[in-house]
């Protein structure tokens, strides 16, 4: 069969082509191990199977970028005669999450546990997993969160220790009838992305043992001062 010249190097010229491209194939026996996000295509020959190269890495004629993540080879700040270096065809941004890259606006899932989207060379995240609340119960005075093996969120199980305390407590003190065991959830993200914000959180740390929404404030960073043509606000 005749080589296959990619479309990102078709300013090569076939005598070029014809130079690289030697048959019959000789390749390996054992294919390379690719690193992570980096799957394994046909060279720039169409000969033998290498790893893609991914964005920003080195690139040539034989070298080929990840076409499956939208990638060709630049040559448009190299200098003559030298390789290229793999970036998306139409300059689009994009986002590389663990040695994957994403499309501007394309939906990932990194894990089990969130859902992302690729926006403007970043990325921002939602958890898939219900951050609910349990309320300790006399039938489930110890409620606790854990990892269930075989599933990706984490669940609610009851542990049942020190039911003769519970028992005795109900008798001494109808109020509050099971040991007050101190509980939180973790503080959430600040609600501002500059200046000033608040962060919550559910805990029954306080003199009653009840579970309560907490405030505090927050600074992630300073917000950009405004510009000199707009008067400050006071």
């Amino acid at each position: 069969p005749k080589p296959a010249c990619m479309e990102s190097v078709m300013s090569l010229s076939l005598q070029v082509c014809a130079q690289l491209c030697r048959r019959p194939c000789y390749c390996p026996w054992v294919p390379p191990h690719c690193p992570r996000g980096s799957p394994l295509v046909l060279d720039g020959c169409g000969c033998c199977k290498i790893c893609a190269r991914r964005l920003g890495e080195p690139c040539d004629f034989l070298h080929v970028c990840d076409q499956s993540q939208g990638l060709v080879c630049d040559y448009s700040t190299a200098p003559a005669g030298t390789g290229g270096t793999c970036n998306f065809e139409d300059d689009e941004e994009g986002c590389e999450v663990n040695g994957r890259v994403y499309r501007d606006g394309e939906v990932f899932q990194p894990s089990c546990k969130l859902q992302c989207r690729c926006l403007d060379g970043g990325f921002t995240c939602i958890p898939l997993c219900q951050e609910d609340v349990r309320l300790p119960t006399p039938d489930c005075p110890y409620p606790r969160r854990v990892e269930i093996p075989g599933k990706c969120c984490p669940e609610w199980i009851c542990e049942a220790q020190d039911q003769h305390l519970l028992r005795d407590a109900r008798a001494v003190s109808p109020v509050l009838p099971y040991p007050c065991q101190e509980w939180g959830t973790e503080w959430s993200a600040c609600s501002a992305t500059c200046g000033v914000g608040f962060a919550t959180r559910v805990s029954n740390q306080n003199r009653f043992c009840r579970l309560e929404t907490q405030r505090r404030l927050c600074v992630v960073r300073p917000c950009p001062a405004l510009p000199a043509a707009f008067p400050p606000v006071s």
